[in-house]
Order: structure tokens, then C-alpha cells, then sequence
């Protein structure tokens, strides 16, 4: 029974649910979105004390080796010369799943890491896909809700799953990465990993670039079954975190060779589509990969809570050199991982050991809160000031993007390949005879689990858009699951 108009908190009615507000038709989003903002906040408030998502996982410190010359590009220190070296954490997580749930299962796989460089801490967060359900930080909490426990049921349903994916069609391409072959990786030293949204690096120049990374495994990619999955969960929930430690201290160091793809500002605005949708990968044809550095992992962590669990990562932790682009997801991400680490783990968060900087220090005005360590002691608390307190550069980290205008209205594409099944498509095409079986299979037994008619054959429909074999076969292997 429809209940009447969305609204927000406040009980105003909601004109656009769909879209963030932005400068200009692809512009960053506005702070005046208190839609936007309140979604997010009252998303990242959820759920205590584990994270609202990523809450299982494990990591590891290692060492980022430059191994190319990329300053053409990038100002960045921690990059500024072959073979420099730095300090490094990543946390390796899944998505959905609480703090207890197993390892081996279908879910993408969180890929963060934390540079501690001299110029500050870089965090870097990503997955192990190059994609993402939706381009839109607005419809995370709605798509989110529909990956945990229903708050009737107490468990994940197949109903509200695909009832969000099939009226959300840009999933469809990463729907087919996660129900492929690499849905569930054998252990997370055997994926790979990828910055997935686009960032700008600017050279010393002033020169701008767009930019996606790309962190290849060196040990090869190594994946399970379903039915290997299901057993490996059941018997061993903590498989991954296992081997991960078990690796390192046999002095099995896993590592990965690190490549971006470099896209001059300029070409961004007449690119055949938007370069800035997280639904889409860059062709390698248009904009090759350029390799540039080595990760390694070489030491655990001495206690799991304290550098694990308390670790903090924030896509709005850059570096002189390093920047954001309009990337919608993106743009509201940068609010909304500090907000929800304010929270969960507490004002001063960058003060714990693990989140702080490792190889300068952190010189600001904030004083007091929960964990505050009065390492300040009586310095003043403001600038300017005439005390020798820390003073602004007047350089920007990154450069400035023009925009014109102010909308938040749903307007018509400016690129001409703005489509959301394109790409799903190109990805099933590019399958051996074999992986388009098991997609099809895995996909066919999640389905099956869907009680209405209209929610199954709409997400069906959406894979049929993307290659007409795909969905014929998807719905002839339900049809007969349904018997």
C-alpha cells in the first residue's frame, strides 16, 4: 500500500531522491543538499559499535616502492623519486557482512590502504572491483539497507536485494562482476584491488590530470566456487584473515604492482562517457596502464582491536598532488567516512597509533573531545596568531574545477555513451563458455530466492538489456530452480 510522498526527517517532501545536488550538470556536489547530507549522517549513526559496513576484515603494515617516474603528473612527494619508500597499512574487508560473519562468502572486498607520508597521511579506498552498484552517494544508505538484515525479518532478503537492483540498472554491471568467477576471492592475498573512482593528480606545473589506480596481485588470482565457498565458511569462518597472517609470518610477503590510468583534464568533458561514473571501467585501449610502484605486506599487526578495528580510513585524506574529481560517489564519501569515524570510534581518532601520522606530525587547532591526549599542552588554539602556531601555505593540495551553474535537477547526459548496460554487457561477451555457466548458475540461485514475480523478472530484464543471451539464459535457469 503506497503510505504517500518521501520526506525528509523534518517531514518536508523529498522532489529528488535519486540525485545530489551539484555546480553544473557534473560539478561537485553542494552542502546545501541537506537531503544528501542527512542520509548519510543518519546512515553512519546506524549501527554501533562496528562499522556500518567493512566490519569484517583484517590488515596489515608493508611498504610502497616507487618503481617508475610519474612526476609528470603528480607533485606528491611519497612519489617524487624511483625507489623511494613508505610505510603503508591496508585493511582488507567484505561489505555486508557484522564483525562475526565469514570470510568465504559473495561480497565485494573492501581494498583501503594508508600512506604515511611525509607530507601527511593518503588513504586510498577502494575494492577489489573496478565498478560499483550505483554512481550516487545519495542512494548508498537505500542500497546498503538492502545488503543487511531486514529490520522485519532479521535476515538478508533475495526480495530486497534485487528489488534495488532491478530498479536500479546501474548495477548490472557490477552485479555481474560480484555473481562471476571473482565474486569470491580464495583469500585476499589473490585479488586484486582498485582506487575504482577517478582522482586528479596535479604536477608541479599546475597541470592536472585524471587519474584511476589499479593494484595488480602478484601471486596470481585465485578464486572459489560456490559450493567451495560454502564449505570453506562453515568449517573455517576466519579463512582469509588466517592465511593473510599466516603468509607474513612465514615471510610470504604478499605484494602488488601498482598502475594508474592517466586521463588529461581536457578530454574529460567530450569522452564518450562520463568519466566520473563508478559504474564504469576506463577502456585500457583508450587509456593504457602506466606502472609506477610495488606494495608489499611484511608485518601483522601486534593486537587486532587496537590497529585493525580502530583503524580509520577517509577518501578525504589527500597529499599536496593529490585531489578529488566530481565523481558523485566520491564527493559524498569525503563527508561521509570522517563522519561515521567521529562517531564509531571517536572525535580524536586520528590520534590512535594506527591512524595517525607516522612520518611527520599533525599540527592543528582542534583541542578536547573523547580521546584527546593533550599532546598540545598549552599551545594557542586559533589562527592566526602571533604565538609561532601553525600557519596556512596558500597552495592548494589539487586544482580547482570550473563549474557554471547551480542544479539539482536530472538533466539529459552530455556524453553520448551514457548507458548502464554497455559495459555489463562487454564483460559477459569477454567470458569463456565456462564462467558465463557458473555466472549464470550463481546469479540463476540468488534469483530463485526472490518470492515475487514482477522483483525477479525486472532484474532479470536488466541483464537481458545487457546481452540478450544473458538474460534468455538466466531466465530459463530460474524458471527451472522454480521448477
Amino acid at each position: 500500500m503506497t503510505q504517500g510522498p518521501l520526506t525528509t526527517e523534518a517531514g518536508a517532501p523529498v522532489a529528488d531522491n535519486q540525485n545530489s545536488e551539484t555546480a553544473g550538470i557534473g560539478g561537485p556536489v553542494l552542502v546545501q543538499d541537506q537531503l544528501l547530507l542527512e542520509k548519510l549522517a543518519h546512515f553512519n549513526r546506524e549501527r554501533i559499535p562496528e562499522r556500518v559496513v567493512h566490519a569484517r576484515g583484517a590488515g596489515a603494515y608493508g611498504t610502497f616502492t616507487v618503481t617508475a617516474d610519474v612526476t609528470r603528473y603528480t607533485r606528491a612527494k611519497f612519489l617524487s623519486e624511483v625507489g623511494k619508500e613508505t610505510e603503508t597499512f591496508l585493511r582488507f574487508s567484505t561489505v555486508a557482512g557484522n564483525l562475526g560473519a565469514p570470510d568465504a562468502v559473495r561480497d565485494p572486498r573492501g581494498f583501503a590502504v594508508k600512506f604515511y607520508t611525509e607530507e601527511g597521511n593518503y588513504d586510498l579506498v577502494g575494492n577489489n572491483t573496478p565498478v560499483f552498484f550505483i554512481r550516487d552517494a545519495i542512494k548508498f544508505p537505500d542500497f546498503i539497507h538492502t545488503q543487511k538484515r531486514d529490520p522485519y525479518t532479521g535476515s538478508q532478503e533475495a526480495d530486497n536485494v534485487f528489488d534495488f537492483w532491478g530498479l536500479s540498472p546501474e548495477s548490472t554491471h557490477q552485479v555481474t562482476w560480484l555473481f562471476g568467477d571473482r565474486g569470491i576471492p580464495a583469500s585476499y592475498r589473490h585479488m586484486d584491488g582498485f582506487g575504482s573512482h577517478t582522482y586528479q593528480w596535479t604536477n608541479e606545473a599546475g597541470e592536472a590530470f585524471w587519474v584511476k589506480y589499479h593494484f595488480k596481485t602478484d601471486q596470481g588470482i585465485k578464486n572459489l566456487t560456490a559450493e567451495e565457498a560454502e564449505i570453506l565458511a562453515g568449517k573455517d569462518p576466519d579463512s582469509h584473515q588466517r592465511d593473510l597472517r599466516e603468509a607474513i609470518e612465514r615471510g610470504e610477503y604478499p605484494s602488488w604492482t601498482v598502475s594508474v590510468q592517466v586521463m588529461p583534464v581536457a578530454e574529460a568533458a567530450t569522452y564518450r562517457f562520463n568519466p566520473f561514473d563508478l559504474t564504469k571501467v576506463w577502456p585500457r585501449a583508450d587509456y593504457p596502464l602506466i606502472e609506477f610502484g610495488k606494495l608489499e605486506l611484511n608485518r601483522n599487526p601486534e593486537n587486532i582491536f587496537a590497529e585493525v578495528e580502530q583503524s580509520i580510513f577517509s577518501p578525504a585524506h589527500f597529499v599536496p598532488g593529490i585531489g578529488p574529481s566530481p565523481d558523485k560517489m566520491l564527493q559524498g564519501r569525503l563527508f561521509a567516512y570522517g563522519d561515521a569515524h567521529r562517531y564509531r570510534v571517536g572525535i580524536n581518532a586520528d590520534h590512535l597509533p594506527v591512524n595517525r601520522p607516522h612520518a611527520t606530525e599533525a599540527r592543528t587547532h582542534s583541542r578536547d573531545g573523547h580521546l584527546y591526549d593533550g599532546r598540545h599542552k598549552g599551545a594557542k588554539n586559533y589562527e592566526p596568531n602571533s604565538f609561532g602556531g601553525p600557519f596556512q601555505t596558500d597552495r592548494p593540495l589539487w586544482q580547482p574545477v570550473a563549474v557554471s551553474g547551480v542544479t539539482g535537477e536530472t538533466v539529459t547526459p552530455v556524453h553520448a555513451e551514457d548507458n548502464d548496460f554497455v559495459q555489463a554487457g562487454n564483460l559477459y561477451r569477454l567470458m569463456s563458455e565456462d564462467e558465463k555457466e557458473r555466472l549464470v548458475r550463481n546469479l540463476a540461485n540468488a534469483v530463485s530466492g526472490v518470492t515475487r514475480d514482477d522483483i525477479a523478472e525486472r532484474a532479470i530484464n536488466n541483464f537481458r538489456q545487457a546481452d540478450e543471451d544473458f538474460g534468455k539464459r538466466l531466465e530459463a535457469a530460474v524458471r527451472e530452480l522454480r521448477g
